[in-house]
């Protein structure tokens, strides 16, 4: 019981993101993942050329 009473208790101290906090961190996420990826194809895409330069 005491347990659940500490959840409550906890759930009521939380503060949550607004609108526009989530649209932000959202938007932050979106951009970053979209960046990683770039990240990794250019570099798969270059590690791929260098190693069919060597096979080849």
């Amino acid at each position: 019981m005491k347990f659940i009473k500490s959840v409550f208790q906890t759930m009521r101290d939380t503060t949550w993101l607004n609108a526009k906090e989530t649209r932000r961190d959202t938007t932050t996420v979106i951009a970053m993942s979209i960046a990683f990826v770039v990240f990794f194809a250019v570099v798969d895409y270059l590690v791929q050329l260098g190693l069919s330069t060597f096979i080849n």
